[in-house]
């Protein structure tokens, strides 16, 4: 009797420690797939080059002005006051 009890207590823990480790493979899993899931989200997509810092940025990104792209509005607005500085300079 002594006995049966013994295996019941070790298949008893044996079980719950096999369901928490299922359960933590089972979250390490879901948090890698959402990881590999923002690392590929602008696979395939076209790089751009801003024209003030030559950083490239994803299209989608971009801001595009006069048929060149920039990283951020305030790149744009010194690339363009530049711009005018030089055309009113000349």
């Amino acid at each position: 009797m002594n006995l049966l009890i013994i295996r019941l207590i070790i298949f008893a823990v044996l079980f719950y420690a096999g369901l928490k480790l299922y359960g933590i493979y089972r979250q390490r899993k879901l948090e890698h797939d959402e990881k590999s899931k923002t690392l590929n989200r602008h696979e395939g997509g076209k790089m751009v080059r801003c024209r003030w810092c030559d950083v490239h940025v994803p299209e989608d990104e971009a801001l595009r002005d006069q048929e060149q792209w920039f990283c951020s509005g305030a790149h744009r607005d010194r690339f363009l006051q530049e711009q005018q500085d030089k055309d009113g300079t000349l």
